[in-house]
């Protein structure tokens, strides 16, 4: 399933928030060097128990990732509506 979210690099946390319906995850990690992206997908995947990608956005806040799960599995993994 392919998942929209928006990244909040360089914020002391890895944290996942959704207000209005909309994902925010925030990263510990600067976004320079690709560090942001890496953890997002390392920290994600960790969680989900799966591999996760970035679909487009690399270089936004705004990122599309590609997880390998079913909506509901997803919603009771990440504790979302």
């Amino acid at each position: 399933m392919r998942l929209l979210v928006t990244v909040v690099p360089k914020s002391g946390r890895f944290e996942i928030t959704q207000k209005e319906g909309k994902l925010r995850i925030f990263l510990k990690s600067p976004a320079e060097s690709n560090k942001a992206n890496l953890e997002l997908v390392r920290e994600l995947g960790r969680m989900l128990k799966c591999r996760v990608s970035i679909a487009s956005g690399l270089a936004s806040r705004k990122k599309t990732l590609e997880i390998p799960l079913k909506e509901e599995e997803l919603k009771i993994m990440l504790k979302i509506s």
